[in-house]
């Protein structure tokens, strides 16, 4: 088995994570995840966490953004070919012991068709928050007022 390594994000992994995050549909163009943002991001207090394997592949992510208020935990995913491999919960428990440390709730948002990870991060402590929908406004164009 490979071995995997849990890290804080660098730069130089910006290409392997923007290639992970299209093929688990972690990212798309319209959110804006780009490399200033996430650095912004770390600036501000959040952390991103890579898996990688023994060849220095991105396998996995953790990026959790802090608004003063909480930790947001999103863009959590395993490239589909390392999953039920235990990479997940690594990653999980690594997060955890950051939020830990920052001393501030944790909360995240999982499609309620994912039971792999709801599973996961139930195993973990997350609860689930109530019947809140989600809404975006994407476009700042589109904002009429």
């Amino acid at each position: 088995m490979d071995s995997i390594t849990i890290r804080d994000f660098q730069p130089s992994d910006y290409e392997g994570l923007s290639e992970l995050w299209l093929l688990t549909n972690l990212g798309n163009p319209a959110r804006g995840d780009n490399l200033e943002i996430i650095q912004q991001s770390i600036d501000l207090g959040g952390k991103l966490l890579v898996a990688v394997n023994s060849d220095g592949m991105v396998i996995g992510t953790s990026w959790m953004t802090f608004d003063g208020r909480r930790i947001h935990l999103h863009h959590f995913g395993v490239h589909p070919n390392f999953q039920r491999r235990g990479i997940g919960k690594m990653l999980t428990r690594e997060s955890l012991r950051f939020v830990k440390a920052k001393g501030y709730q944790v909360k995240l948002e999982v499609h309620r068709n994912n039971i792999a990870a709801i599973n996961l991060y139930k195993q973990f402590g997350f609860q689930y928050l109530g019947d809140y929908d989600v809404y975006i406004i994407r476009d700042l164009n589109s904002i009429s007022i």
